[in-house]
């Protein structure tokens, strides 16, 4: 009783590890976004950056409201997008920058 009882509660302090892990910062994740990705995007309301793609305002009304299509993007992006090869962490970051910038529902 004592080994399972371990053994759960193991499991739940590495279960809160991981969810501490997945929360994003989205202010990391507004530097991350105007370090490497003005050259395609306007990433904020300052308008540095290129047009050539959308911008991140548009991308988070759109799509900010589904983090799991996000995550999926920016894990296996287009071609015509640069693979980063971004740490989890990153893209969670990303992702919560992504959802400060969507509209009030």
């Amino acid at each position: 009783m004592k080994l399972g009882l371990a053994i759960a509660t193991a499991a739940c302090a590495a279960l809160g590890a991981v969810s501490a892990h997945a929360a994003g910062d989205a202010a990391a994740g507004h530097a991350l976004a105007r370090q490497w990705c003005t050259g395609c995007h306007v990433v904020d309301n300052t308008g540095q950056g290129q047009d050539m793609a959308p911008t991140f305002a548009s991308i988070a009304r759109r799509r900010a409201g589904d983090p799991t299509w996000v995550r999926a993007w920016l894990a296996a992006p287009h071609p015509s997008m640069p693979n980063f090869n971004l740490a989890r962490q990153q893209v969670e970051d990303i992702v919560a920058y992504l959802q400060s910038l969507a509209p009030a529902k």
